[in-house]
């Protein structure tokens, strides 16, 4: 098994910090973040790049604002992923609410008709190989669900998504 991702909301000004890059070492050098943002916290897990390749056709890039719901923002850890354990991926809020109006118009039925593990392995995507018929509807169908509601709530409320790789 590869990297896992998990998604975290926060206020694009973070006790009087505006700079995502000093917000991100705040709360992901806390080694209690998960617990800490527990209500803010949602899991994708092994299967962000198999829903990266459902949501935009490809395992890697991708039209915004379909690319900006998994792969999409600013890498805030080139020279500090070492330090923090982790890579961390920037959404500004204002390219939350484009990812979230899309992911609400766009029922899962049209994303779940590129499920195809044999292409998704041919194009590279990460444990494409453990996935089996049943997995559209056990693993992605609820994921794709809460990723809509995360990014809907994160829009809502003017909120910036950190994606966390480790």
């Amino acid at each position: 098994m590869g990297l896992a991702m998990s998604y975290l909301r926060v206020p694009p000004v973070l006790e009087g910090e505006p700079d995502p890059g000093r917000i991100a070492r705040h709360v992901f050098g806390d080694a209690n973040w998960r617990r800490r943002g527990a209500r803010e916290l949602f899991e994708l897990g092994w299967a962000w790049q198999a829903m990266h390749f459902l949501v935009t056709g490809d395992a890697w890039e991708g039209r915004q604002p379909e690319a900006d719901v998994v792969c999409g923002g600013r890498l805030l850890t080139e020279d500090g992923a070492d330090e923090l354990g982790m890579d961390v991926i920037y959404l500004a809020p204002d390219r939350v609410k484009p990812a979230a109006d899309h992911l609400a118009a766009t029922p899962f039925a049209d994303v779940a008709r590129r499920f195809d593990p044999a292409a998704m392995g041919k194009a590279g995507v990460q444990d494409a190989g453990r996935l089996d018929g049943a997995a559209r509807d056990k693993v992605f169908k609820p994921a794709y669900r809460g990723l809509a509601d995360f990014f809907r709530v994160a829009a809502t409320e003017g909120q910036a998504v950190y994606k966390v790789m480790a």
